[in-house]
């Protein structure tokens, strides 16, 4: 009888900061280098659908997205749809009862092919087409962010009426958050929302206010991503219920609602620490009640956005080994995906980890980087990671934590196609988006 071992056993929503694992809750090894998640081997799949491919485990995904409704019983919990979106995932996340935040008309008419509630959309960004708000509008979407002030005519005048269209204002505390500079959006000085230190913010409030068609329900902040502690987003809470009550006293509105946005931190190599929902949720509604007992503000309704916290951590990336070459002093392991499927390496200096599957190794291990197979020197998956000495071309490497801002962040470079996405669950798995190959991008180019 074959014993399996789990690779860990928490729940996802266990109060800690301590590093919990890379791998989804369902992920068990067993002898001779094999490696399931969902009941289902990692080296089937790669020998099924081909690789690079992208494996979901939909139970993962749907226990991260309780986790978080239980962390905030009483807020609006809405799934980042950026961090990763297909029509399996908008049924998952309104079977479970969560709203959703897009950014595109693209996410949005994805959105409403499967039914998705339109109540229970929010639609931001920070330069929304003509397009983005015609789609908005025409489906009816609960909420739009305003990030600009150019924004706020221009969406007043195609409010078809006679309800006003509710809308948040997107402000910045002037906060610094986040794992990386590129990924820092609460700070002074860059292209997200309006300040609120040099009065920005309240002009746009009180435009707002003054057109008809437009509802100003509340606002909006977003810090970052990837941040690792609760403590950014106390802070962010008490600069902005103070900025609420200043809004109060100067123009007689008590807004009801108050979305901090997403970007709560996983772990995406051995020793990362991330909160759980559960100390996120204690340590914001604690220091919401206290900034409102200090403001004489009435507890407006909190809306977060996880997206990466949600998705993340349930996918895994399958790659196959093409060569391996030592030179320099190091080794490269290289497989036939990276940039194209994964640049968050490239863009912000992501760090991974990644197994061997599917066989046992008969060497001890040894430092190694795995690289893509595009013609850029940045194109590096994992750096610095434990691989046998014995790897070699046609193994299979599994990458952990790539469930969000991979697939959704992928592109054509080189014609390489982007991968295949897999869901698994109860030792079955099934095709959620096909592999994308040269004959749909050459369907694209029109010359005869």
């Amino acid at each position: 009888m074959t014993t399996r071992t789990p690779l860990r056993s928490p729940a996802p929503d266990a109060p800690s900061l301590t590093a919990p694992s890379v791998w989804p809750a369902s992920a068990t090894t067993a002898p001779g280098g094999d490696l399931s998640v969902g009941g289902v081997s990692l080296a089937r799949l790669a020998e099924r659908y081909g690789t690079p491919a992208y494996v979901l485990d939909e139970h993962e995904l749907r226990g991260r997205a309780r986790a978080w409704r239980r962390a905030f019983p009483d807020a609006e919990v809405v799934y980042a749809a950026k961090a990763f979106l297909c029509r399996a995932v908008v049924d998952w996340i309104a079977e479970e009862g969560l709203g959703l935040d897009v950014c595109s008309a693209g996410e949005l008419e994805l959105a409403a092919t499967r039914a998705f509630p339109a109540d229970r959309v929010l639609l931001h960004g920070n330069a929304k087409s003509p397009e983005d708000l015609r789609a908005a509008l025409r489906i009816g979407v609960g909420r739009i962010v305003i990030d600009s002030d150019c924004e706020i005519a221009r969406l007043a005048t195609q409010v078809p009426g006679p309800d006003a269209q509710q809308v948040l204002v997107r402000v910045l505390p002037g906060i610094e958050a986040g794992a990386h500079e590129k990924i820092r959006t609460g700070a002074e000085g860059q292209k997200f929302g309006l300040s609120i230190a040099d009065g920005d913010a309240e002009d746009a409030v009180a435009r707002v206010l003054g057109q008809p068609r437009l509802d100003l329900v509340g606002l909006h902040s977003h810090l970052g991503s990837q941040i690792a502690s609760p403590e950014p987003y106390a802070q962010s809470v008490r600069r902005l219920i103070s900025f609420m009550a200043r809004i109060r006293d100067r123009h007689g509105v008590t807004l009801p609602e108050l979305d901090l946005g997403g970007g709560f931190a996983v772990p995406y190599a051995p020793g990362d620490p991330a909160a759980s929902p559960a100390a996120y949720g204690h340590r914001i509604t604690s220091e919401l009640t206290r900034a409102c007992a200090e403001f004489d503000f009435p507890m407006p309704r909190i809306t977060i956005e996880p997206g990466r916290s949600i998705a993340a951590p349930a996918g895994v990336a399958l790659y196959r080994v093409l060569s391996v070459k030592r030179t320099g002093g190091k080794v490269f392991v290289a497989v036939d995906g990276g940039m194209s499927d994964n640049p968050r390496p490239a863009l912000y200096g992501a760090r991974y980890t990644a197994r061997l599957i599917g066989r046992a190794p008969t060497a001890p291990m040894r430092t190694a980087t795995v690289v893509g197979r595009h013609c850029e020197a940045g194109d590096v998956l994992a750096d610095a990671v434990e691989l046998p000495a014995d790897i070699r071309p046609g193994d299979v490497l599994a990458v952990p934590a790539s469930g969000a801002y991979h697939v959704s962040m992928a592109s054509g470079y080189n014609m390489t196609g982007r991968p295949p996405v897999v869901a698994v669950a109860d030792g079955r798995s099934r095709l959620l988006v096909r592999r994308e190959t040269l004959a749909d991008m050459l369907e694209r180019d029109m010359t005869p």
